[in-house]
């Protein structure tokens, strides 16, 4: 029986709930703090890949999440321009038989409220709003965190799931150096009832083209497509997700880019902008009883789409180690556990996410004969399989504690 009878959880979003979820499933009494004073529905499309989709299903939310997903046939690239089409791999049943758990694409909204859901039905008024938590300090056997208000709460362990500006972070690593990439991110959903049925194809795709490149996927069984669009952009440098800009300068930024493109902006809803920083991964997130998780530990660029697949995966794997391992009254040192386990992991995942920036955004696409040889050659099925299976393939649910020797 694990010494850990009580978890404080700061921050309510994916990766919080799903720690508060998984801990509470397991016997663990977890009090979740959220410094917003109401939980509203924000941001846009998540593809939850097989390695996180699986940590739902073990946490018992595969009909709620099947219910409001959007499970797409396949992937593909596309040129900016001609909008020629190479397969970059299957979905759907392929991902089931290959992988052992679906790939679904979300509406952020909609994952957050199925974990919300699963967490207030499983524990009852253990989610208070309202309370930012500025520090948590560890004082012998437990952890004493405090609020901007002056409010103090106390608990066996600490999980900072507060986001990229997570104050624990601060608190202990520091600011840290945040590098501006130069590009500007555009986001929106299309709602599909708007577009022509070419439009609406049930598979993501990559457009990819000198200086930019788009994603877009459905969401919400279709009913909604998801729009990103990543410029270079180097004048504007602001991280808000909620700074909502024109269509005519969406139009503008992807000037000479395929019709559909176009088509797709006409349709979208408020388009909404941030910059991209890059953050170098940090060598530990642990300071005692305090441990960052998601965002909080691992912020990433999102071109390997798997920024929630990785807060999925700390929560299941976090909740684990603290109440399965043999020395189960050592709370520290399950902690410790679980930042050695998961450290190697995600700073590959940030890494390779950076790497993806000058992939899709060569100049040499800007050459036509160039860029068919060079997507020939950069998605060819064998690299696709090197760069994507062992993202996918990974299982925190069956994950050994045990650290390689």
């Amino acid at each position: 029986m694990s010494s850990v009878r009580k978890v404080i959880i700061s921050g309510a979003g994916i990766a919080g709930l799903a720690t508060a979820l998984a801990l509470r499933q397991r016997g663990v009494d977890v009090e979740v703090l959220e410094q917003a004073g109401q939980l509203r529905e924000v941001g846009a499309g998540l593809q939850i890949a097989p390695n996180g989709s699986r940590v739902l299903q073990s946490l018992g939310l595969g009909a709620a999440i099947e219910a409001v997903a959007c499970e797409a046939a396949a992937k593909e690239v596309r040129l900016w321009n001609t909008g020629r089409r190479w397969p970059l791999f299957d979905l759907g049943s392929d991902a089931r038989a290959r992988f052992g758990a679906p790939y679904w694409m979300l509406h952020r909204g909609d994952l957050h409220q199925v974990l919300r859901a699963a967490f207030e039905s499983a524990a009852p008024g253990a989610l208070q709003t309202g309370v930012r938590v500025t520090r948590a300090e560890t004082i012998g056997d437990a952890v004493r965190v405090t609020a901007a208000d002056g409010r103090e709460f106390h608990a066996d362990v600490m999980v900072a799931a507060d986001g990229v500006h997570s104050a624990q972070r601060r608190a202990v690593f520091g600011e840290g150096s945040a590098r501006f990439t130069g590009l500007m991110a555009w986001r929106g959903v299309v709602p599909t009832a708007r577009l022509e049925p070419e439009l609406c194809e049930p598979v993501g795709v990559n457009w990819v083209g000198p200086g930019g490149h788009v994603i877009t996927y459905p969401l919400r069984r279709g009913e909604l497509l998801n729009v990103v669009a990543i410029v270079e952009k180097p004048e504007w440098r602001g991280e808000s997700w909620s700074d909502a800009g024109t269509h005519e300068e969406v139009h503008r930024d992807l000037s000479g880019w395929h019709p559909d493109l176009h088509r797709l902006i006409d349709a979208m809803d408020t388009p909404f902008r941030w910059a991209l920083l890059s953050r170098p991964p940090l060598a530990g997130w642990l300071d005692g009883r305090s441990v960052l998780i998601g965002d909080a530990a691992h912020p990433t660029l999102p071109f390997l789409a798997q920024g929630a697949n990785m807060a999925l995966e700390d929560a299941l794997l976090l909740a684990r180690c603290l109440t399965e391992l043999p020395d189960a009254s050592d709370a520290p040192g399950a902690l410790a556990r679980f930042v050695a386990l998961r450290l190697p992991r995600t700073t590959r995942i940030v890494q390779g996410a950076d790497d993806n920036t000058t992939r899709f955004h060569n100049p040499v696409l800007a050459d036509p004969t160039a860029a068919a040889a060079y997507i020939d050659r950069e998605w060819e099925p064998g690299r696709v399989r090197q760069r994507y299976d062992w993202l996918f393939e990974h299982d925190v649910t069956r994950l050994p504690l045990d650290l390689p020797a």
